[in-house]
């Protein structure tokens, strides 16, 4: 399985694992690319780029994860509520298939508000490595 399907499969599992995530979004709330049925609350892994870091025992590779989290009401605050449950979980431990993640982080987190719905949105961006 290639490295960010294995990450990013590991991931999902986990965000939809964590009670208080669910709890804000919905049980199907994590999404690849935005849904055009499915009112926010939601998360979209917006980006995953993959970089290989080869060491001297093993492959090696360092994952950087954008996700969006959007709120349904113009509410930075409500955006950011779970924006904390992704960068909780995602600095969690990570068991992917074929993978050992040796570092999580979180990078950055942006907000907005979308002009054109009104919907607050926070980006995050984590950082992995991986052998």
């Amino acid at each position: 399985m290639h490295p960010i399907a294995s990450l990013q499969a590991a991931l999902v599992e986990a965000l939809l694992a964590d009670v208080a995530l669910v709890a804000l979004i919905g049980t199907d709330g994590v999404f690849d690319a935005p849904p055009r049925d499915r009112p926010a609350p939601y998360v979209v892994i917006d980006r995953h780029d993959v970089r290989q870091r080869d060491g001297d025992a093993a492959p090696g590779q360092e994952h950087r994860v954008l996700l969006h989290c959007w709120s349904s009401q113009p509410s930075r605050k409500a955006a950011l509520e779970i924006a904390g449950r992704v960068v909780a979980v995602g600095a969690g431990a990570l068991a992917p298939v074929g993978l050992m993640v040796t570092h999580a982080e979180h990078m950055r987190t942006e907000t907005s508000i979308d002009t054109a719905t009104g919907q607050a949105r926070a980006a995050v961006t984590l950082r992995f490595f991986s052998e």
